[in-house]
């Protein structure tokens, strides 16, 4: 069951309106909560572990004077994932929500067990599609507001990982691309962030020790949500923290755009034509 805990410590910074960070109680998701608070973000910290969101959330209030709220939520769970749908939907303060919250299944396709990547799917896929929907008509009636979704560059790269994970976060990009067209003509922004290897407890929940990782290839957490944000006050639609050459990302892109004018046209490609003669 989900539980709501306000903290409040008001100073004479002027807010931005409030802020909905899921997955808050740890890694990115902490991270990304104390950056807000100091940019003058009130928060709604939404996550399982209610005891870790209450200490976050005791110290942004006393630290930078926002407005706090914990609100306990396994988004995995129909009901409580309800309840933050309702918040989103019934709270005009509300200016941002971060979909960060997520989780990973260790293990080849053959050797995962099925259920957890059912879970896996239900909090990567279905809990930040529902919390966009719930936030995302009152952001275009308001014609303002930002939605930050927390992908991968695993969606670029599924054979290097598990294709279940990496599935969910190539659908997370996907949707928000989509909702980059949809939204951003209403003057909402969204941005699609793809972290690389982040120092995080991620690792450890999905069975494979962050030790085992290369270290070159490890940012830290304060780092990457840092470059997060730098993307965002940018203007980046999709923000590749650790890419040094953007003009990579721009080519791809270019490329699959370019593609669009032939993938669904009346006749089939001559070579396929070719075969079935043959």
């Amino acid at each position: 069951m989900s539980t709501a805990a306000s903290h409040s410590s008001r100073t004479s910074m002027p807010s931005l309106g409030t802020a909905v960070v899921t997955g808050a109680s740890s890694g990115i998701g902490a991270v990304y909560a104390d950056r807000l608070a100091r940019r003058g973000y009130d928060l709604v910290l939404v996550a399982r572990d209610a005891a870790r969101l209450t200490v976050l959330a005791d110290r942004l209030a006393r630290e930078t004077g926002v407005r706090t709220e914990v609100l306990q939520a396994d988004l995995t769970n129909p009901a409580d994932r309800a309840r933050v749908e309702q918040r989103l939907q019934s709270d005009a303060s509300v200016t941002l929500l971060l979909n960060n919250a997520g989780m990973a299944v260790s293990g080849t396709f053959l050797e995962s067990d099925i259920d957890a990547v059912e879970r896996m799917i239900a909090l990567n896929v279905v809990a930040p599609t529902r919390l966009a929907a719930a936030v995302a008509k009152g952001f275009a009636a308001r014609k303002a507001g930002t939605l930050i979704n927390i992908a991968s560059v695993l969606a670029l790269v599924p054979e290097m990982f598990s294709g279940t994970y990496s599935g969910t976060k190539a659908y997370v990009l996907n949707l928000s691309k989509s909702l980059q067209a949809e939204l951003g003509r209403h003057g909402v922004r969204v941005q699609a962030v793809l972290p690389g290897a982040t120092r995080t407890e991620i690792w450890d929940r999905a069975g494979t020790p962050i030790a085992h990782l290369p270290q070159e290839m490890l940012m830290d957490v304060d780092t990457m949500v840092d470059a997060a944000l730098a993307g965002l006050d940018q203007g980046e639609e999709v923000t590749i923290p650790s890419l040094e050459a953007v003009h990579e990302w721009t080519a791809l892109e270019d490329a699959r755009r370019a593609l669009g004018p032939f993938l669904s046209l009346r006749d089939p490609a001559r070579r396929y034509l070719a075969a079935a003669v043959a």
